[in-house]
C-alpha cells in the first residue's frame, strides 16, 4: 500500500473473496458445456447420465440440437445487458443487484440439480433447461457488470484475482466432469453430485459477498464511488469462454511490465484499466487539467473499428464450432477408458489450459502492434478451424465426410484454436486503448465490450449453420 492510513488485507481474505467471486461468475456456463453429454442423453429420451453416456462410443444424438441452443441463450443475455447495463445500474441498487442475483443463480442451479432425479420426457425438460440457461446467464450478465463496478474502487491487484478466478472456472469444470466420471458411483449419483458442486461453489460466493463489509479494506474502498460509469460488463468467457469466457468465456495473467506503462495485458484487465484503476488516475492529471470534451463514440469507433472488426471475428470463429461442434467429436479408437475420457480431456480441459496459456503470453510479447496489417490476416486464417473441426470423427453425420478421423488431428486442432483464440483475443483488448487518446478510453472500453458480446452472439448464432451442414 502506498499510503500509510490504508488498512491492511488480513490474511488476504479481501483477495481470497473477489477470487471465489470471479470463479462464481463463470462456473454456471462452464458447467452446463462441460455436462453436454448428460443433457443429450436425457433428451434423447435414454435415463443415462455422463458416466453411462461417456462409454458410448458413437456419442449420444443431439436431437434437440442442445450444443447450439446452450450456446445461443447463454450469449444472448450477455449482448442484452452490454445495452440495458446504464438503465439497470442506474435504477437497482448495488447490493441488490450482487446478492440478489448470486441467490438467483444458487436456485436455479438447484433445480437443474434436482432435476436429475425427476423422470421426465425430453421435450418438458429442453424447455426447462434452456429456461435455466437463459435466466442463469441473465443474472450472471448483471452479476459481473455489477463486481466490475466494486472493482472500479479497488487497487488493480483485486481485478486481477478475480480475472484470475474466472479464468480457472472452465478448468474447475472439466476437472469436477473427470472426478464425476472417476468416482465410481452409478451414474445418476455422479451426475448429481457434478451439479451439486456449482451450487456449493454459488454459496462459498455468497458467503464471501456478506463478508466483505465485515473486513476493514473492503469498507475502505467500497465505501469510494468512481467517478465512471459502473456498468462495464466484460466477459472473458467469453471468458469464454468463464468465459469467455469464453468464455466466457476470461482469465487475468500477472501484470508485465508493460503495464507500468498503463499498457494492459488481458481482456478484461484491459478494459478496467481504461477508467477503473484509481492507481492510473495521477498518470492522466496532464490531460484531465486540460478538460478535453466529452469523447465521441463515432470518432473514437472510427479509431479502433479494425480492432473491434478483429475480436468480433476471433469469437464468432470460436462460437461457431465450440462446444457446438467439438463436442460432438469422439475417439476412433476402440470403447475403452481414454473413449470414455477423450472428449472431457482434449475438448473442454484442453480448450481452457491452452486458451489461458494464449492470453498470458501478452505478458511477454505484443505482436503484431496496433499498426499491422497482419492483425486482420491473423484473425481470417482462424476461419479455417471451422472446416478442420467440422471434418474430423463426428459420427452424426450425413452430408461432409470424415477426413481427419484420428485422435491426433483433432488434439492439434485444439491446441492451436484454444492458444490462438486467447491470445488474439487479450492482444485485440490490449491494442483498443493505445489507439485512442486518454480521455477517450472509457469509451473505447465499453464499445470493445459490446463488439465482445456481438461476437459471441454471432458465432452461437452460425453454429445452427455448420451444425446442419455436417
Amino acid at each position: 500500500m502506498a499510503r500509510g492510513d490504508i488498512p491492511q488485507d488480513s490474511y488476504h481474505l479481501v483477495g481470497v473473496s473477489f477470487f471465489i467471486l470471479g470463479l462464481g461468475t463463470l462456473l454456471p456456463w462452464n458447467f452446463f458445456i462441460t455436462a453436454i453429454p448428460y443433457f443429450q442423453g436425457r433428451l434423447a429420451g435414454a435415463n443415462s447420465t455422463i458416466v453411462t453416456l461417456s462409454t458410448n462410443h458413437t456419442g449420444p444424438a443431439d436431437t434437440f440440437n442442445f450444443n447450439n441452443w446452450v450456446t445461443l441463450l447463454s450469449q444472448l443475455p450477455l449482448l442484452l445487458f452490454t445495452l440495458l447495463n446504464s438503465f439497470l445500474y442506474q435504477c437497482i441498487p448495488e447490493t441488490v443487484r450482487i446478492l440478489g442475483s448470486l441467490l438467483v443463480i444458487l436456485l436455479l442451479f438447484a433445480l437443474t440439480a434436482a432435476l436429475v432425479k425427476v423422470d421426465m420426457t425430453p421435450g418438458p425438460f429442453f424447455s426447462i433447461t434452456m429456461a435455466s440457461v437463459w435466466f442463469i446467464n441473465s443474472f450472471c450478465a448483471v452479476l459481473q457488470g455489477s463486481l466490475f463496478g466494486q472493482l472500479g474502487t479497488m487497487p488493480s491487484t483485486y481485478s486481477t484475482l478475480f480475472l484470475s478466478g474466472q479464468g480457472l472456472a472452465g478448468i474447475f469444470a472439466a476437472l469436477a466432469m473427470l472426478m464425476s466420471m472417476a468416482s465410481g458411483v452409478d451414474a445418476q449419483t455422479s451426475a448429481l453430485g457434478y451439479f451439486i458442486t456449482p451450487c456449493v461453489g454459488i454459496f462459498v460466493s455468497i458467503v464471501c459477498y456478506l463478508s466483505l463489509p465485515h473486513m476493514e479494506l473492503a469498507r475502505y474502498y467500497l465505501a469510494r464511488k468512481p467517478s465512471l460509469a459502473q456498468g462495464q460488463e466484460l466477459e472473458t468467457k467469453a471468458e469464454l469462454l468463464r468465459s469467455g469466457k469464453v468464455h466466457r468465456h476470461d482469465p487475468a495473467v500477472p501484470l508485465a511490465p508493460d503495464e507500468k506503462n498503463g499498457i494492459p495485458n488481458s481482456p478484461q484487465k484491459a478494459a478496467l484499466t481504461l477508467e477503473l484503476d484509481p492507481e492510473k488516475e495521477p498518470e492522466q492529471e496532464p490531460e484531465e487539467t486540460q478538460k478535453p470534451g466529452k469523447p465521441s463514440v463515432f470518432i473514437v469507433f472510427r479509431k479502433i473499428w479494425l480492432t473491434a472488426l478483429c475480436l468480433v471475428l476471433v469469437f464468432t470463429v470460436t462460437l461457431s464450432v465450440f462446444p457446438a461442434i467439438t463436442a460432438m467429436v469422439t475417439s476412433s479408437t476402440s470403447p475403452g477408458k481414454w473413449s470414455q475420457f477423450f472428449n472431457p480431456i482434449c475438448c473442454f480441459l484442453l480448450f481452457n489450459i491452452m486458451d489461458c496459456l494464449g492470453r498470458s503470453l501478452t505478458s511477454y510479447f505484443m505482436w503484431p502492434d496496433q499498426d499491422s496489417r497482419l492483425l486482420p490476416l491473423l484473425v481470417c486464417l482462424r476461419v479455417l478451424f471451422i472446416p478442420l473441426f467440422m471434418l474430423c470423427h463426428v459420427p452424426q453425420r450425413s452430408r461432409l465426410p470424415t477426413l481427419f478421423p484420428q485422435d491426433a488431428y483433432f488434439i492439434t486442432f485444439m491446441m492451436v484454436f484454444a492458444v490462438s483464440n486467447g491470445y488474439l483475443v487479450s492482444l485485440t483488448m490490449c491494442l483498443a486503448p493505445r489507439q485512442v487518446l486518454p480521455h477517450e478510453r472509457e469509451v473505447a472500453g465499453a464499445l470493445m465490450t459490446f463488439f465482445l458480446a456481438l461476437g459471441l452472439s454471432c458465432g452461437a448464432s452460425l453454429s445452427f449453420l455448420f451444425k446442419a451442414l455436417l
